[in-house]
């Protein structure tokens, strides 16, 4: 299946779905998010597909939540996409088929929620990293969930309150992800890890998938949505969003900083 913004391709038990949205950075907007989501079901319920990668084309893994998206649904009662993206990552999360995520360029954000839900995170060497929700007046509420059962609290508090960039190796060493490797090597390595998955049972897997879920995450993922969306709402938040979509600095910035 081939959309205008995601790639699936199946064979051989492993389901790939590759975000390919590149000239906006594979933000996530609605649409991606529906889609990914319907793609997601539909190799879960899949007897043939036994694991999922989640890829993408382009230098950037994910931006995060698309933006210029967000900023049009203030003028209305429109959905923001952190909304749909909290029942994605409860998706994900809940998985019965083990996720690996191949991630060849920088992920933000709502990036890095996708990245957290996956079980193994194979990453390039030159992949970048960034909680950068403060830095537009909101709070990484929704991706927190899956987050913080990765990390240690030290780091969260760290990356959350100053959206710092970090690179792969810090991003191995806090356990945000799994393996780190050169460029050339990503795929290789991806096609190991699912080759060893491939050798287990089916039922097996899903059950040891099981022993490391959490069953309270879709619930706090609800209320994280809710939070989510105030503070994007927020005049903060509508203030840091058309800064950044202006290129200017934020007026909560001190002109000395600036």
């Amino acid at each position: 299946m081939t959309s205008a913004l995601l790639r699936v391709e199946a064979g051989d038990g492993v389901a790939t779905l590759t975000l390919d949205s590149p000239r906006n950075r594979n933000a996530l907007s609605t649409s991606l998010i529906s889609e990914l989501s319907e793609a997601f079901a539909s190799a879960v319920a899949d007897p043939a597909v036994r694991v999922i990668v989640l890829s993408h084309t382009g230098p950037v893994f994910c931006a995060g939540a698309d933006l210029k998206e967000t900023a049009a649904a203030f003028d209305g009662d429109g959905t923001l996409p952190v909304v749909p993206l909290a029942d994605l990552l409860a998706s994900l999360w809940e998985s019965p088929k083990p996720i690996v995520a191949r991630v060849g360029g920088a992920a933000r954000a709502g990036g890095i929620g996708l990245i957290a839900a996956a079980d193994i995170v194979v990453c390039a060497s030159t992949a970048t990293f960034a909680f950068s929700e403060v830095r537009l007046g909101v709070v990484p509420a929704v991706i927190s969930v899956p987050v913080r059962r990765r990390i240690s609290a030290r780091a969260a508090a760290e990356l959350f309150l100053t959206g710092d960039v970090f690179d792969a190796a810090r991003a191995a060493e806090i356990g945000l992800v799994t393996r780190v490797v050169d460029e050339t090597a990503l795929d290789e390595s991806v096609a190991g890890y699912c080759e060893s998955m491939l050798k287990g049972a089916p039922a097996a897997l899903g059950g040891a998938r099981a022993l490391l879920q959490d069953a309270t995450v879709r619930d706090e993922l609800a209320r994280m949505a809710d939070a989510s969306d105030h503070y994007f709402r927020s005049a903060e938040g509508r203030e840091g969003i058309l800064a950044h979509r202006e290129k200017r600095p934020p007026h909560w910035i001190p002109t000395s900083r600036q």
